[in-house]
């Protein structure tokens, strides 16, 4: 019996050996081959890796105007691995002129995964950006008592013109998201948060360069490893092009001043965008130093909302200027002829619905009708459209069609403009009016549609494309507003030409129509220019007073301009969109305004509808 408990207590005794060994082999294993903390952490004892931030790209107006640069800044970065609590806090936060609330908040936040999911002790993470010459100096000569802690050197932005704000966009911390997406981030990076800097990130950020520094037992810099064998240079961002020009841009900004709306420049040669103004707009350089924060805040409260780029987010109804659409359209399905006269006493009159016109001859044909910008004989157009049995097996049949027209010249979705943010509009379609009326409508019940109103909405930007189109008699390139990237091809997207549903003789007559309107009809003022200007105006209803909106390009035989004019609450087209509009073209053309023009000008900018000077923030 003894023998057998003996026995027994042996194979427990070597079982529990047995046990422990294996214990202490899974545990050597998993630290030696799984983890990397302690190579991490000799790593980090012998190494520094130094990253190297490369330069951004610079960004230069059309005729070679520097709009955005770089200068020097520094941050500092920490250790966690190194700091460990070893520094005199309060000569650190005297130093750098902080609270010791800050210092303990900022330290606390760097370790908290949740804001700062890359995070690791044993690497660099941001404690303070965009130090000042001034700051990096008195840090400096102090950073000697404070291990753990280094400087990095970067560059902020720095803006040549206070314009063109929504446009160029603007540059900042990378966000948790921002680390999600892209693998090339590290926290305290920098990322385009809006406009130009956002979309052509890749290409102006440029790639990050290393070194690899040794360091001694104390953590002090011996030089670098292996003679920098494995270090990396930076390679700078690319510079970029814009096909903007400064001097139209900044007329427009003036012209814009105490108004809230957008003007769109393209050249329809190219569909290059030439300016684009959105009202209110802020000064750019706000948006760089470490006030970035509280000014975006500021912005962001506002309620004029300046920072939203309404050239390609406001989505409004295009009024009249839409009318040229849609003499396009009832030409070439053969709805209308050149010759076809409509009635109009002052509106549209049929089945008791009204639609009011101003005074104007009648009836009235299609040139006149768009140089008189008759309502009625637009409502008539749709309203036969809607109703041609002949032509149409149903309203569904015809609306449809419609919509396929309205969709061929750049409206109902973007356009593909390369900045971020585009809106589509709207244009409806025959399930739309399904859906809302319950299969009962025809062409009396969407007739508003045919001059601009109703569901249809338009961005800015699809309104100067429109006027492109129509400079080209049928086709447009899609809008862009970079010009070249250094290096870089333009993307093919650009210069594929898009060629609408409309022929090209009902180009002609709506050609006419523009420049009937500029010689006598609601554009006049177009006619005291040097050129040949064509114009349509809008004046779109709205809840409160209507907005002022006018489409137009010039010289009318070889357009080198196509613009749109959207002020909102502005009245009639020809109290702000023609005056501004015309201001515009002869800027660009001339390359100056003449002293009658610039008279004009200087009293359009003081023209304030409930907004007071563009915004700018101290």
């Amino acid at each position: 019996m003894s023998d057998y408990n003996l026995e027994k207590r042996r194979y427990i005794l070597s079982g529990v050996a047995v046990a422990v060994v294996t214990i202490y082999i899974i545990r050597l294993f998993t630290l030696q081959l799984m983890s990397d903390d302690y190579k991490k952490n000799a790593d980090s004892n012998a190494f520094l890796k130094k990253i190297e931030y490369p330069s951004r790209g610079a960004i230069y107006d059309r005729n070679g105007s520097l709009l955005v640069y770089n200068q020097p800044a520094y941050d500092i970065m920490v250790v966690m691995n190194e700091e460990k609590g070893r520094i005199d806090t309060a000569d650190f936060c005297n130093t750098l002129g902080i609270t010791k609330e800050f210092f303990e908040k900022r330290m606390d936040d760097i370790k908290d995964r949740s804001k700062n999911p890359g995070y690791s002790r044993f690497t660099q993470q941001l404690f303070m950006s965009q130090l000042s010459n001034e700051e990096f100096s008195a840090f400096q000569e102090k950073l000697y008592r404070f291990p753990g802690f280094y400087i990095q050197r970067r560059s902020i932005r720095q803006y040549k013109a206070e314009v063109a704000a929504q446009v160029i966009g603007d540059v900042a911390e990378v966000s948790p998201a921002d680390l999600e997406n892209d693998g090339y981030y590290i926290p305290g990076d920098y990322i385009g948060k809006l406009g130009i800097e956002k979309y052509y990130e890749k290409e102006l950020r440029g790639e990050k360069g290393v070194q690899i520094l040794l360091r001694d037992a104390r953590g002090r810099i011996q030089g670098k490893y292996m003679n920098g064998a494995y270090d990396r240079k930076p390679v700078a961002g690319k510079d970029v092009t814009l096909s903007i020009d400064l001097k139209l841009q900044q007329l427009g900004e003036r012209l814009m001043e105490g108004k809230i709306g957008s003007i769109v420049a393209l050249d329809p040669a190219t569909g290059e965008v030439l300016c684009m103004v959105s009202a209110p707009s802020y000064n750019p350089r706000i948006m760089a130093g470490r006030a970035r924060a509280k000014n975006h805040r500021l912005l962001t409260q506002d309620l004029w909302k300046p920072l939203l780029n309404r050239s390609i987010m406001g989505m409004y109804p295009p009024g009249s200027t839409f009318k040229t659409s849609q003499a396009l359209t009832f030409l070439t399905e053969g709805i209308v002829t050149p010759t076809t006269a409509y009635p109009c006493s002052r509106g549209f009159y049929c089945r008791g619905l009204h639609v009011g016109c101003h005074s104007h001859g009648a009836p009235i044909a299609v040139v006149d009708a768009i140089s008189t910008s008759c309502n009625a004989y637009f409502c008539w157009g749709l309203y036969y459209m809607m109703g041609n049995r002949s032509k149409y097996k149903s309203a569904f049949e015809a609306m449809n069609l419609w919509r396929d027209y309205m969709v061929s010249m750049g409206f109902g979705y973007p356009l593909g403009i390369d900045l971020p943010g585009e809106k589509r509009g709207m244009i409806p379609n025959a399930e739309f009016y399904d859906r809302n009326y319950k299969g009962s409508w025809n062409g009396l019940t969407i007739v508003s549609i045919s001059i601009g109103q109703g569901e249809v909405t338009l961005t800015p930007l699809q309104i100067a494309n429109l006027g492109a189109t129509i400079a080209n008699r049928g086709h447009y390139y899609t809008p862009h507003v970079v010009r070249k990237v250094q290096d870089t091809p333009l993307d093919d997207a650009f210069r594929e030409k898009h060629y609408t549903k409309a022929s090209r003789q009902s180009y002609d007559y709506v050609v006419a129509g523009m420049r009937s309107s500029a010689l006598k009809g609601t554009c006049r003022l177009l006619s005291k220019l040097p050129f040949e200007a064509c114009g349509k105006t809008g004046t779109a209803q709205n809840r409160g007073r209507d907005h002022s909106v006018f489409m137009g390009f010039a010289p009318m035989d070889n357009p080198k301009i196509a613009i749109a004019v959207y002020v909102e609450n502005g009245g009639w087209g020809a109290d702000y969109g023609v005056p501004i509009g015309s201001l515009m073209m002869e800027q660009y053309i001339t390359g100056t305004l003449s002293p009658e023009s610039q008279t004009r000008a200087e009293a359009m900018q003081q023209r304030h509808i409930g907004y007071g000077p563009r915004y700018v923030t101290k």
